[in-house]
């Protein structure tokens, strides 16, 4: 971190599953971020067991600091002047049908760990006089309102992990104000070249809202729409490559770690922190390996990474001043909201050029093809699918009138955030 770098101030949205969880630990062990708040929703889970999951992750940072006083310096923003404030959000999408991803993170969001691991359950009377975060009795919709109020225009960082209702309702409310005096918005969601996590088509967040996309970034409504020159979107396409395979975890975090049913996590043997995570990971990693992957995949993880790394500009200038090692490219697309098999697609309009070709089509196959028709490879390839269609061709010059939205295509690498994940969450170096 560049000393002498302000503080980015960020508004976290979040629907607190698994990878949810090790985001928001990440950004609490991260001085790059100054957190004004964390709004809970609905999305891996219901919204009252996100809720209880924020407390949970409190009661156990609370705990790891007592019982080991020397990484009170590892967790800056928990112990912050001012208390973060926690405030409920949004219980559903703004149209359709409710759906949540239980399926993966269990019916309380963390695999479960209510019944399994009954020591790491908050009382629900917590909330009264908490020593460590403001707990708001007002929506977090007004919460993130006011906050953009009070803060200088264009300094607030916004960040989604989860579904995008509640910013489209901020927008119905104040969309004037927004627009003026936000600054970037980093958003995890959506799958353009790749199949995606909750249906063969759709990531999860984009799935269980996809109206709110549609009225953020695609909608002609100017009082709704998001100023995209300040948006980036963050896709499976580039989030899927990274990774904290648990062979590692269990290597360098915790020697013990095994699966729900093999070896459930003693808390008498490790810190909490590390009781904690294995409590939760040990389902994580069950479900995994039914998908043939002993690693969980840091979807948004790479989000709270891109807004430390990439804080908001004083101009309208998004994907062509990211940090070193960072990327961004436009694209042009839609979002299904009400096919059957389909709701939280983004199509891309694939007809307009012979070198399109199908998501999922081998990488060596397609340089080939590339090669036999004279296309170059160049910053559009990647390791999903790099063959763009003709409306996706990269501009030669930024311009805010141009159409599209920026999406991630590049970070400093898999490694690199393994590395910075494992040093600031759980204190240890990864073995080269």
């Amino acid at each position: 971190m560049d000393s002498f770098r302000p503080r980015v101030p960020v508004l976290i949205d979040t629907d607190p599953g698994v990878d949810d969880i090790v985001a928001i630990l990440l950004a609490l062990a991260s001085p790059e971020l100054d957190i004004l708040a964390l709004i809970v929703s609905f999305g891996n889970t219901d919204a009252d067991a996100s809720y209880l999951n924020i407390l949970k992750l409190y009661q156990t940072i609370e705990r790891h600091i007592q019982k080991h006083p020397e990484d009170v310096g590892r967790f800056p923003n928990f112990s912050p002047k001012k208390k973060i404030i926690l405030a409920r959000g949004c219980e559903g999408p703004i149209e359709g049908t409710l759906h949540s991803a239980q399926y993966f993170h269990g019916r309380d969001g963390l695999g479960d760990i209510t019944g399994r691991h009954p020591d790491l359950n908050v009382n629900p009377d917590i909330t009264q006089g908490h020593s460590q975060l403001e707990i708001a009795d007002i929506h977090g919709v007004d919460i993130a309102l006011d906050i953009l109020r009070s803060y200088p225009p264009r300094s607030v960082t916004y960040v989604i992990l989860g579904p995008m209702t509640n910013l489209v309702q901020m927008m119905k409310k104040d969309g004037a104000m927004v627009r003026e005096r936000i600054g970037r918005i980093v958003c995890m969601g959506g799958a353009l070249d790749v199949p995606g996590n909750t249906t063969p088509v759709a990531e999860f967040n984009f799935f269980a809202d996809p109206y709110a996309v549609k009225e953020l970034l695609l909608s002609d409504n100017e009082d709704l729409r998001l100023p995209l020159e300040r948006f980036l979107m963050v896709p499976l396409d580039i989030t899927t490559l990274h990774e904290l395979p648990f062979p590692i975890y269990k290597r360098a975090v915790d020697p013990t770690f095994e699966s729900a049913s093999a070896a459930p996590s003693n808390g008498s043997r490790k810190s909490p922190i590390v009781h904690f995570t294995s409590s939760f990971l040990e389902r994580t990693r069950e479900v995994m390996l039914s998908y043939g992957k002993d690693a969980m995949e840091l979807h948004d993880i790479v989000a709270v990474w891109c807004a430390m790394e990439n804080p908001p500009s004083p101009d309208d200038r998004t994907g062509d001043i990211l940090a070193p090692g960072w990327r961004a490219l436009r694209r042009i697309f839609d979002i299904e909201r009400f096919g059957e098999l389909t709701r939280g697609m983004l199509v891309v309009d694939r007809r307009d050029d012979q070198t399109a070709y199908a998501p999922g089509a081998n990488r060596a196959e397609v340089q080939k093809q590339l090669d036999s028709l004279g296309v170059p490879h160049g910053p559009w390839e990647s390791i999903a699918v790099p063959a763009q269609v003709e409306v996706e061709r990269e501009p030669e010059s930024f311009s805010s009138s141009q159409s599209g939205v920026w999406c991630v295509t590049n970070t400093p690498g898999p490694k690199a955030l393994l590395q910075l994940l494992l040093y600031r969450v759980w204190g240890v170096k990864l073995d080269e």
